[in-house]
């Protein structure tokens, strides 16, 4: 059966209001949370980017729900056997379960610290690195490593949870599912698309989970829901490489003036049809995908947790 979580948005919310919204989803009937790792905010006007990991180990005391970073860029900013530490410690403090989720970032958050930006093939082969690297540290053991793009010098965690969490990876082509598939415990992605998790399961070789995710805005009226989503996340309709490519939110605001409400409204189920939520639902069940993550978008969360917990979630748990 299909599970579903919220998405917590560290761009758009305070570390605060994302430990109450924490709290509303587990009360609406979600399951699961995801929540983002940023530097930046994708646009000025989301207007927050929150160190992640402060977020995540008050999480561990907030609610009873496993959490997942969605994702967390092991590459640049965050040497990847730092990244190890901080998830074996947020495993350990959180009974109810931790994954690592790991991507290939974007230039918006890893540039602060190295102007240069690798291209994709680097980065996935970074992330390779990366991801056996981390579960070298996770097994307790002295580690010395010194491969192509890093190098550890005699490193242990001491502090470790009884089992290692589990390493998800998201992929967004056929390149990196596949990737994701020999690699990674499971798969994650924002496409509602049922090849991305036939290409990785196939790479997978056995039954490994895959996680999706998207944005929706509640509100009384879809007008204004669609106004709320396009003032905030324009950016979620740039089409191709930008959003990897692009480092400071100003160019998002720049390349975003492109795009229109209607394009929003076309894409982003806004307003009070419980129909286009459910559909939107559906859409990555039938893709494959064994777990699904929605982010409200906007200041309402606690009218779009009860709409959720009243006309959707019923529906799609049944």
């Amino acid at each position: 059966m299909t599970r579903f979580g919220y998405f917590l948005s560290s761009e758009e919310h305070s570390p605060r209001d994302l430990i109450r919204q924490a709290r509303l989803a587990e009360q609406a009937g979600f399951e699961a949370l995801w929540i983002s790792d940023h530097y930046h905010p994708w646009l000025d006007e989301q207007g927050e980017s929150s160190f992640v990991w402060s977020v995540v180990g008050a999480l561990s005391e907030a609610v009873s729900l496993p959490v997942t970073t969605a994702v967390t860029c092991p590459l640049i900013r965050i040497h990847p056997a730092v990244i190890a530490q901080a998830a074996a410690t947020s495993a350990e403090l959180n009974p109810h379960g931790f994954v690592l989720g790991v991507g290939s970032g974007e230039a918006l958050n890893e540039h602060i610290v190295d102007s240069r930006w690798p291209p994709a093939s680097e980065r996935l082969e970074m992330l390779e690195e990366a991801i056996g690297l981390i579960r070298r540290l996770f097994t307790g053991e002295l580690v010395t490593h010194h491969g192509k793009h890093y190098h550890v010098d005699t490193a242990r965690l001491y502090s470790l949870p009884e089992r290692p969490p589990p390493i998800y990876m998201s992929g967004f082509g056929d390149r990196a599912a596949e990737l994701a598939g020999r690699v990674a415990d499971g798969f994650m992605s924002v496409k509602p698309d049922a090849s991305l998790v036939k290409t990785f399961r196939a790479a997978a070789g056995e039954d490994k989970p895959a996680q999706g995710g998207f944005k929706v805005c509640w509100a009384p009226d879809e007008a204004q829901a669609r106004r709320t989503a396009h003032r905030l996340w324009p950016n979620d309709q740039l089409p191709g490489e930008a959003a990897q490519l692009l480092p400071l939110p100003r160019h998002f605001e720049q390349l975003s003036s492109l795009v229109t409400e209607e394009m929003v409204g076309r894409n982003v189920p806004c307003g009070p049809d419980p129909q286009r939520h459910i559909e939107a639902l559906r859409a990555f069940v039938d893709a494959g995908y064994d777990e699904v993550y929605v982010n409200q978008i906007g200041p309402d969360q606690e009218g779009f947790f009860a709409f959720y917990a009243e006309q959707v979630l019923p529906e799609v748990s049944a």
